[in-house]
């Protein structure tokens, strides 16, 4: 009897379920497919055998990964290795959902894959009542981890595509070849519409573009006068045309037109004419797309039949990997399986016959030429997917050597050898690419340095910042202390002008004797007056004590130097005045 394990990989692990009478199984498959809706008729045929969760959402992504390109997660080989039963007399038997991963566990572990039939339709009942089989999952829980899988998964695999250069050309070609039909269809429509009103333009201008123009210029063929011929001229390029122009709408047999149906022309050939422009402006983008991601082959063929060969193989890789046969027949796929049916002649060229080299060729040699392009185009396109910096050296030496060619078939001058001409080339492409370098290595200088030029300034701007800051706060601190240093010094006059008044308050209480001795003064001038009558003896010292006094009333006032010395010289009188006022006095009293 043979043992059947069946495993499922799911988002939330690896799980390994094992399968009873495998034979009957097989031999019943209708009753298979009906027992699978039933989860009591389910769990008698398969059980859980084992169960390997994820430890997380990267590991989860990691084997997810694995699992897609066919390789052997480390994590899966030991889920495998630990529960599945050694190989004895039974033979043990793995079904796995897909080939790819089937044959790579068959390398890695020698065991014995089966795929399709029986194993597809348990697994189809697996998935269905998964959370059902594994306990402490919940169809919530393990619908939860298929979302989460699922958007890291499509996220990763929209991030690392190796292909997102080459989809920015494919896009590109298909608008471009899109636009072509557009134009020539809008054009068309310009023409028959603006030709009831002037029918012979359209003998006169060929060029769809150009006619749009002049539709849109002219307007009224009756108004068109000599004044407009340079804005003609302008527009064709040629002044034979424009007077061409001219004198053909001065006799023309259109009819007559609106100005309502003049202003929707002119409106349409403007439509027209900006769609020409756009088609310009993207043919040079794809100009530039396909010399960054396929130099060599541009170089060879032009951007346009290039773009178109990336564009039906689906990416550069792809069209790195097909032979130079199948390069040569691509785009004429059905007229070589025609010629197949019937028996008939199979294609020489598909999308290479747009390029001008077989063009050029004579008929007998359409053949043979593009065979050699094909070739030549198969290892210009191997080049620009496998290297490292993007050059089209060899892009430049491989025309030459279709051209060499095509002079060989003409001509029979022997070309030269491809070894010659690819030792050239490499020759060539190695200082291409050191310039390359020393250019990318330049600007990453400069950006180097660009970018601690921004980081000084940032620090800077940071550091005066943070000095205004300080500088506002320490001006606050500053007015705070002036407003402290104000105030004390108003609390210092304050204090100074009380101790002015009250020492005026005690020298006017000094002083208010005053009048007492200004009679005794009086007195005493008598008195000194009789004495000096008598003696003959004057004295001088009252004057001296009135200015002494005034000056010890005005202190803080600046002093001369005559009162410095008066101050100095009066010291000695105050005591002896004294002394005669007390002998006055007395005197006087007696």
């Amino acid at each position: 009897m043979v043992l059947l394990h069946v495993l499922f990989e799911h988002a939330a692990g690896y799980a390994l379920f094992a399968v009873k009478e495998v034979e009957e199984i097989g031999m019943l498959l209708p009753q298979v497919e009906d027992s699978v809706l039933n989860i009591g008729k389910f769990n008698n045929v398969v059980k859980l055998a084992a169960f390997f969760p994820f430890k997380s959402a990267q590991s989860a992504l990691e084997n997810i990964n694995a699992v897609s390109e066919g390789v052997v997660h480390a994590d899966l080989k030991l889920f495998l290795e630990t529960n599945l039963p050694p190989g004895g007399k039974k033979k043990n038997i793995l079904g796995v959902s897909d080939a790819k991963i089937g044959a790579a566990l068959q390398e890695e572990l020698g065991l014995s894959i089966q795929t399709g039939g029986v194993v597809a339709e348990i697994l189809r009942g697996v998935r269905l009542h998964f959370h059902s089989l594994v306990k402490g999952l919940t169809a919530q829980a393990a619908s939860k981890a298929q979302l989460g899988l699922g958007h890291s998964y499509s996220r990763a695999k929209v991030k690392f595509n190796v292909n997102r250069a080459d989809n920015m050309i494919i896009q590109s070609i298909a608008l471009l070849d899109q636009l072509d039909k557009d134009i020539n269809t809008f054009a068309m429509r310009v023409r028959e519409w603006y030709g009831y009103h002037f029918p012979e333009l359209i003998k006169i201008v060929s060029d769809n573009a150009t006619y749009c123009r002049l539709a849109r210029l002219i307007g009224n063929r009756k108004e068109l006068s000599e004044e407009s011929l340079e804005a003609l001229e302008e527009v064709v390029m040629d002044s034979a045309k424009a007077q061409a122009i001219l004198e053909a709408s001065r006799s023309s047999m259109g009819m007559d037109i609106s100005p309502i149906d003049l202003i929707n022309i002119e409106s349409f050939s403007s439509r027209v004419v900006s769609l020409v422009d756009y088609r310009q402006g993207l043919q040079e983008y794809l100009r530039s797309k396909m010399g960054q991601v396929a130099p060599n082959l541009a170089a060879l063929i032009g951007e346009v039949v290039g773009a178109r060969l990336i564009s039906h193989a689906g990416s550069l890789t792809n069209l790195a990997k097909y032979p130079a046969s199948t390069v040569q027949i691509l785009g004429a796929e059905k007229a070589l399986f025609r010629a197949l049916k019937t028996r008939g002649n199979t294609p020489k060229y598909g999308l290479i016959f747009h390029s001008t080299f077989i063009g050029r060729a004579a008929a007998k040699n359409k053949g043979r030429i593009s065979r050699y392009l094909a070739n030549k185009c198969t290892i210009a396109s191997r080049i620009d997917c496998f290297s490292e910096l993007p050059t089209s050296v060899f892009g430049d030496k491989l025309r030459d050597q279709v051209e060499e060619r095509l002079s060989f078939y003409e001509t029979g001058d022997v070309p030269r050898k491809n070894v010659d001409v690819m030792k050239e080339a490499v020759k060539e492409a190695g200082e291409v690419a050191a310039e390359i370098k020393r250019k990318l290595e330049k600007k990453e200088r400069k950006r180097k340095k660009r970018e601690k030029k921004l980081a000084a300034l940032s620090m800077a701007e940071g550091e005066e910042e943070e000095e205004e800051s300080k500088v506002k706060s320490n001006g606050e601190t500053a007015e705070n202390g002036d407003a402290e240093t104000v105030k004390k010094k108003k609390k210092k006059m304050k204090q100074e002008e009380e101790v002015e008044e009250e020492g005026a308050e005690t020298k006017g209480t000094e002083d208010t004797p005053a009048p007492k001795k200004k009679k005794n003064k009086k007195q005493e001038e008598e008195m000194e007056e009789e004495a000096a009558e008598t003696n003959g003896v004057e004295d001088t010292p009252a004057p001296k004590k009135k200015k002494k006094r005034k000056s010890e009333a005005i202190e803080p006032e600046p002093v001369d130097e005559a009162a410095m010395e008066t101050a100095e010289v009066t010291p000695e009188t105050p005591q002896t005045e004294k002394k005669k006022k007390k002998k006055k006095i007395k005197t006087g009293d007696e």
